[in-house]
């Protein structure tokens, strides 16, 4: 079995704030991707809401979690999201992955 960890964000952006909060969320694609131990990070926004996006988050393992929450990037997201967004993250190891 993989040691793969996926995480999975959903965040709502506050009123008035969907424009920051994408500009926010664009700006950790290349970070994040750049990353070691990163496989995937797609940010997809909602059908039914544009103000809602999600984080899809793979990383090799628990390590390169640990290392991209330690990045720059990662503690400035930290420090403004919760102005910007309501935010709900799930942290997943595999199950039954094809």
């Amino acid at each position: 079995m993989t040691n793969q960890v996926k995480i999975m964000a959903i965040l709502a952006a506050r009123p008035g704030k969907a424009a920051e909060l994408r500009t926010l969320l664009d700006g950790m694609i290349a970070r994040s991707r750049a990353e070691p131990g990163n496989l995937r990070y797609d940010l997809w926004q909602d059908q039914a809401d544009a103000d809602r996006f999600v984080l899809d988050e793979l990383y090799a393992d628990r390590e390169a979690v640990a290392a991209h929450r330690a990045t720059p990037h990662f503690q400035n997201y930290l420090s403004v999201i919760n102005d910007l967004a309501d935010r709900t993250a799930v942290v997943l190891d595999p199950a039954a992955v094809g």
